[in-house]
């Protein structure tokens, strides 16, 4: 039996060393905190639950779901992004519904990436952006996120050639927590304009910001809908990671080709998610002032245990993670190993996230206030300078 080249030419899964190293530690019996993962730790809203519940009921829901989303849904994503962002949408053709917001990213590059054909994806990013761009035969092309430009690009010195098909961004960012303003956002509108490519925004941390910053949708961007497509997920922001259920929504010819391919490769999210991911979305802005609350606090416990043990970091503004420079010039793997066996703490090796990903790790912040603070106390004693 021979696999798909597409399979065996994947770049090499960093973290499965270290998953081995967990497991065996696991095994003999290690009190282990995970920071690796970010999979939020709270529950799901009281009223999502319950619209859920009451929806699996309704034998309606047990029947194939259409492709796009129901007409409801639509709409209820339509509403949201009018009350959260000003941005007009048309439910029919310009919002999809997503089996999570992961599913999208990934199937974007069948509908847009030729054999041959490049995109641009975030160096260091989320992978789903080059994997399924390689999935689909293209060749993903580093876009760099320096540190001194506060992990945003340079679309000046972008490696733009006739075959670069999209570009990829996000913020805020997965993994470095970066932040964009509208202005960055209106560049890369004029960017992938000039160079006739779709951009495309996974905006899932989108709602998880502090001390008064408030994330753009690149659709605000006047002529958005032009060049533009935005992702974005209940995962996060209602606590739905195992829900699976996210949107698209922008310009109508990406989308319709989206749906193509979605048509032909799954059968659509769960209506009964549908109804709740409804509910999650029309849901009080107090409960995401709560949730901030809660991250910005586990935020700061972290940022002042490692400043306090030599690091100069500045508190992120936006998503759920702190991205932090090896100390003694490890590399990102050996600095996780270091982690994991004096501390019993788990963090992602930066390099997982692209080559400039390299002398990084970065650490969730989904975990419960006094885990997060046992870990900082362990790390702390593991690497105290």
């Amino acid at each position: 039996m021979r696999s798909a080249d597409r399979i065996r030419t994947l770049p090499p899964y960093l973290f499965a060393a270290l998953d081995k190293k967990l497991a065996a530690k696991r095994e003999a019996g290690a009190d282990i905190i995970s920071l690796g993962v970010g999979d939020p730790d709270l529950p799901t809203p009281d009223a999502v639950v319950q619209a859920m519940s009451e929806a699996v009921r309704d034998p309606t829901t047990h029947r194939y779901p259409s492709y796009y989303g129901s007409a409801a849904f639509r709409e209820a994503v339509a509403r949201w992004y009018r009350r959260r962002f000003g941005v007009e949408l048309d439910p029919e053709a310009e919002v999809v519904a997503l089996i999570g917001s992961k599913e999208g990213l990934g199937h974007l590059s069948f509908a847009f990436i030729d054999p041959g054909d490049e995109a641009l994806v975030p160096d260091p990013g989320y992978p789903v952006y080059g994997v399924s761009t390689r999935l689909a035969g293209g060749t993903p092309v580093s876009l760099p996120m320096p540190a001194e430009r506060g992990f945003l690009p340079d679309l000046s010195a972008a490696p733009v050639t006739e075959r670069t098909k999209i570009l990829w961004l996000n913020f805020p960012s997965n993994p470095t927590a970066a932040v964009a303003d509208l202005d960055t956002l209106t560049d890369a509108v004029e960017f992938a304009r000039q160079h006739d490519m779709l951009l495309a925004h996974d905006a899932a941390y989108s709602e998880i910001t502090f001390d008064g910053y408030v994330a753009p949708s690149v659709l605000q961007v006047p002529g958005a809908k032009d060049v533009a497509i935005e992702f974005n997920s209940l995962s996060k922001f209602s606590n739905m990671t195992g829900w699976r259920i996210g949107m698209a929504v922008g310009n109508a010819e990406a989308l319709r080709a989206l749906g193509v391919v979605k048509t032909n490769l799954d059968s659509g999210a769960f209506t009964a998610v549908q109804r709740a991911g409804i509910v999650a979305l029309d849901g009080p802005p107090d409960q995401l002032d709560e949730l901030r609350a809660v991250y910005q606090r586990r935020r700061d416990v972290v940022i002042e245990t490692l400043n306090g043990l030599g690091w100069s970091l500045k508190p992120p503004l936006g998503s759920i993670y702190v991205w932090l420079p090896t100390p003694n010039g490890e590399t990102s793997a050996e600095f996780a190993d270091l982690l994991l066996d004096r501390a019993g703490v788990v963090v992602a090796p930066g390099l997982g996230y692209g080559s400039n990903g390299e002398g990084y790790v970065r650490i969730s912040l989904t975990v419960a206030d006094d885990r997060l603070a046992e870990a900082m106390d362990r790390i702390a004693a593991a690497v105290g300078r």
